[in-house]
C-alpha cells in the first residue's frame, strides 16, 4: 500500500454503535459521532439493494433514496428510470426500508449533460460517470442527504473502501480500492469531494461480486440478482450514441484522413461522433482503419489502418491541473517528479508513470509503456498501491509511436 501504511483501519467505535455494528467488515473507521440514520442510493441494481440490506441488518435506521437525474424516454417510449424506480421499490418493500424520489434532473442538465455536450463540441470524449460523481452524488445528493433528511452519512453500492487516520483530529480520509479487483470502481470516484468520504459508507468494498449476488439471493431478492447490469452512458440508453448526440451537436461533415499518406479514404458527419481508438467501417476499403487523432477546427480525422498500428499508441500526455483526494508528499513546486501508478480505463491495468508538474499547474505524465487510445477528455486515474490518489483530465497527448518512428527515420536519413 505504500503510504497508506501509515493509517490503519480503524476499529474504535463508540460503545453503542459497536452494539450496532458487531463486525461488520464495512465499518472499519471511526465515524465523527455516532451514526444512527443513514441514507442509501437506490438504484435499482444488487449493489445498492445488498447495501441497503446490509445496513438494515445492521441496526442503522436506513432512508432509500431513488435519484431521477434523468427522464427523457426513448423514440419508443422506454425511460430507464421508471423501471429502475420500480425496482428500488420492490427492494425497499422487500428489505423493510422506506424510499423517497429526488428529482436531480434540471441539475444534471446544468452540470453534468451540458458539460459533455460543450467537452464533445470540444473535441474531447468525456466520462459522465465521473462527472455524474462529482457533481451530482458526492456533492448535490450527499448534502440533501445530510442537510434535508437529516442523515448522519450516505451510502452508496460503490466497491471501494474508505480509511481514516487513527487520530481523529487529522480528519484524513484515503479511498482505497474495492477487495473484487474486477468490480473495484475507485477509477469513477476518483474526482469526489474529499470532505465527503468523512460521512460516506460503501457497504459491499469489502466483498466480492459473487458474495453480493449470494447475500442478494438469500434475502429473496432473486429479481434484482437476475437483472442485467447497465453499462454505457445512462441517458442514451439503448439508443445508438450517433443518433443520440446528433439531436444537440449540428453535424459537421469532414473526412477520413490515412495517417499513412494523408490520402482521403472516407468522409463523416463529425468530429463529435467518434473517439480515438474506435473502429470506422468505411465504404469502399478493404481493411479497417481505426480512429488515431481528430481535429475539431477542420473536422478532419486522422485513420490508421489496423487495430495495433503504432499511431494509435502513446506514451506521454498532458493533464490539466490535478485534483488530489490525498495529494502526494513530493514537492512539485521546486521540480520534484512524483512515480505512481496509472489508468485510464476503468478496466485496464495499471502503469508505472512518473510524473511532473507545469508552472501551469499541468501535469506531464510519462507512462513506463505506450498504451492504446489514449484519448483527450478522459482521466487519467493515479494510485499507489490499492490507494486512488485522484486525478486528472487529460488534455492532450504526445507523439504516437508512428510519428517518433517516422522523425527517427528522416533523422537518419
Amino acid at each position: 500500500m505504500g503510504s497508506v501504511h501509515r493509517f490503519v483501519l480503524c476499529t474504535r467505535i463508540c460503545d453503542n454503535l459497536r452494539k450496532l455494528l458487531g463486525s461488520v467488515p464495512f465499518i472499519r473507521r471511526k465515524m465523527s459521532g455516532a451514526v444512527k440514520k443513514v441514507v442509501c442510493a437506490m438504484s435499482g441494481g444488487v449493489d445498492s439493494s445488498v447495501a441497503a440490506l446490509l445496513l438494515k441488518n445492521r441496526g442503522f435506521q436506513v432512508q432509500g433514496v431513488f435519484m431521477r437525474n434523468w427522464d427523457i424516454a426513448d423514440e419508443k417510449g422506454y425511460c430507464q428510470a421508471d423501471h429502475d424506480k420500480e425496482d428500488a421499490e420492490y427492494v425497499c418493500r422487500k428489505i423493510g426500508i422506506p424510499l423517497l424520489e429526488v428529482n436531480f434532473v434540471k441539475e444534471y442538465w446544468n452540470n453534468v449533460f451540458s458539460y459533455l455536450i460543450n467537452e464533445y463540441k470540444a473535441g474531447y470524449t468525456p466520462n459522465p460517470d465521473i462527472h455524474c460523481n462529482k457533481k451530482i452524488k458526492f456533492d448535490l445528493f450527499f448534502k440533501h442527504a445530510l442537510q434535508k433528511l437529516k442523515a448522519d452519512a450516505i451510502a452508496t453500492g460503490h466497491y471501494a473502501r474508505i480509511v481514516c487516520s487513527p487520530d481523529s483530529s487529522l480528519k484524513d480520509f484515503r479511498l482505497l480500492k474495492g477487495v473484487d479487483n474486477h468490480k473495484d470502481q475507485t477509477f469513477f470516484l476518483s474526482q469526489i469531494p474529499k470532505s465527503s468520504l468523512e460521512k460516506c459508507i460503501f457497504p459491499v468494498g469489502d466483498m466480492t461480486k459473487d458474495t453480493v449476488k449470494k447475500l442478494a439471493a438469500d434475502a429473496g431478492l432473486d429479481r434484482i440478482v437476475k437483472k442485467k447490469e447497465s453499462v454505457g452512458i445512462c441517458f442514451i440508453g439503448r439508443r445508438n450514441f450517433q443518433e443520440f448526440i446528433d439531436d444537440y451537436i449540428e453535424p459537421r461533415h469532414g473526412n477520413f484522413i490515412n495517417v499513412e499518406n494523408n490520402k482521403i479514404v472516407g468522409q463523416h458527419k463529425g468530429v463529435h461522433c467518434w473517439t480515438v481508438g474506435q473502429r470506422c467501417a468505411i465504404s469502399g476499403q478493404p481493411s479497417a482503419f481505426y480512429v488515431a487523432e481528430r481535429n475539431v477546427d477542420t473536422q478532419d480525422i486522422l485513420v490508421a489502418p489496423g487495430r495495433f498500428h503504432p499511431a494509435l499508441f502513446h506514451q506521454t500526455v498532458v493533464t490539466e491541473t490535478p485534483y488530489w483526494i490525498h495529494r502526494p508528499s513530493v514537492s512539485f513546486e521546486n521540480g520534484e517528479a512524483f512515480r505512481c501508478e496509472f489508468r485510464f480505463q476503468h478496466r485496464e491495468p495499471l502503469v508505472n508513470c512518473l510524473m511532473y508538474q507545469d508552472s501551469e499547474g499541468r501535469l506531464q505524465i510519462y507512462l513506463e509503456k505506450p498504451l492504446r487510445a489514449l484519448t483527450p477528455g478522459q482521466y487519467a486515474v493515479f494510485y499507489t498501491g490499492d490507494e486512488c490518489l485522484g486525478s486528472a483530465k487529460i488534455l492532450f497527448r504526445g507523439p504516437s509511436m508512428y510519428a517518433l518512428e517516422l522523425m527517427k527515420n528522416k533523422n537518419i536519413s
